[in-house]
């Protein structure tokens, strides 16, 4: 008899538990909204928010594995709890630009604490077609495309683990956030994807990009004005214009750049490799400084050092007049591998403001099967070990 009450008592736990489980706080899949693969889940996704964003427990919204379809979506908070988002599935955006109706950013997300964005999902911004009508490498007036994903003033968060895929411009721009960690994260289009960098940083504090896989048509990842304390760890980049401070200087009212630290990262295939680029001929004085990259292996990299204070991309402007941006505290150190030009060491700073404070330590780079050669000028580098000799420009 008791052996009886016993396994009766445990069956009702296990059904209590089990209904427990499916109808806990905090869970939102998207089919509870109407949500169903191969169907668009915009207003789905945008209700499981509304709710989630609402619960005064930690939320997480999940997209379970499937193809779903998904117009634009632009979600704020302030919300009530931590809010998670898993999607296992893979996501689609309009292959055409018009359909998104305006939209700069496919995905964007403002004015949170503490949001996670995970799962092993694919989003992919079928940027194809944008690609063709692309015109901003020529036109500084040009129209602007629409991003995969905008994280705007947003704080203590983390994106983990998904793929970005295709985005129609930039794959991820990071705006007046503050400790914010890319971590496992995925970055994929073609080399000829025009303007289409992978993680964009501006006006931000804080920011940690690790052990992440990039390739894409431009900058693998591009910091703009006011970005300070940013960690580059693990990531492979390639194709791509590699890793690159600016191009900053082209605009009045710029914030300073401060505190940028890149360990432990490989580039291969790109056009150039580590890179500070200001504009000649322009409006900004706000300083780079305190720049520093480390135990860098670069695989025919075309670039592969570079400071250039002349960055003008189809003579947009007037290289006569020098740039504004004084560049401080700048060290490569223990940089290898295999360069796609002679130049392996190429820095030109501006002759108004050279730099200063530039450390180059144990740079071993090879073209063709002979060592690379550098060329600086108005700047007079520190050197550490094995470094090839600064040729005037």
């Amino acid at each position: 008899m008791k052996l009886l009450v016993k396994i009766i008592a445990i069956a009702f736990f296990s059904l209590f538990l089990s209904d427990f489980t499916r109808a806990q706080p905090g869970a939102f899949d998207i089919s509870k909204f109407g949500g169903a693969p191969n169907a668009d889940i915009t207003q789905a996704f945008l209700s499981a928010w509304k709710e989630a964003c609402a619960s005064t427990v930690a939320a997480k919204i999940t997209i379970p594995s499937g193809s779903y379809r998904m117009n634009a979506v632009d979600v704020k908070g302030p919300c009530k709890a931590p809010i998670e988002i898993q999607v296992d599935g893979t996501i689609q955006a309009p292959a055409n630009p018009s359909d998104l109706k305006g939209a700069d950013q496919w995905i964007k997300i403002n004015y949170v604490d503490s949001v996670t964005v995970s799962g092993h999902g694919i989003f992919d911004g079928q940027g194809a077609a944008a690609w063709k009508i692309n015109d901003c490498g020529s036109n500084k007036n040009c129209k602007m495309l629409c991003m995969n994903f905008g994280f705007n003033f947003v704080k203590n968060s983390v994106v983990r683990d998904i793929t970005s895929k295709d985005s129609k411009d930039f794959h991820f721009n990071v705006l007046g956030c503050s400790n914010f960690t890319f971590d496992g994260v995925k970055i994929d289009a073609p080399a000829t994807s025009l303007n289409t960098d992978g993680i964009h940083i501006g006006r931000s504090t804080g920011i940690k990009i690790l052990n992440t896989k990039i390739g894409t048509g431009d900058d693998c990842i591009s910091l703009g004005d006011g970005s300070k304390q940013i960690t580059v760890q693990n990531v492979n980049c390639g194709p791509g214009h590699g890793i690159s401070v600016g191009s900053l200087g082209r605009y009045p009212n710029e914030e300073p750049v401060e505190g940028f630290y890149v360990t432990n990262c490989t580039l291969t295939n790109t056009a150039n490799g580590v890179r500070i680029k200001t504009w000649p001929d322009s409006t900004g004085t706000s300083p780079i400084t305190d720049m520093h990259f480390e135990d860098i292996t670069m695989v025919n990299v075309m670039n592969p050092v570079i400071i250039d204070q002349e960055y003008c991309p189809w003579n947009q402007c007037n290289k006569q007049s020098p740039s504004k941006i004084k560049i401080s505290k700048v060290s490569f150190k223990n940089i290898k591998g295999t360069s796609g030009t002679a130049d392996g060491v190429l820095l030109t700073c501006s002759s108004s403001v050279p730099c200063e404070e530039v450390e180059l330590a144990n740079i071993d780079l090879t073209f063709n099967g002979a060592a690379a050669t550098a060329k600086c000028a108005n700047v007079k580098p520190t050197i550490t070990g094995k470094v090839p000799a600064c040729a005037s420009t």
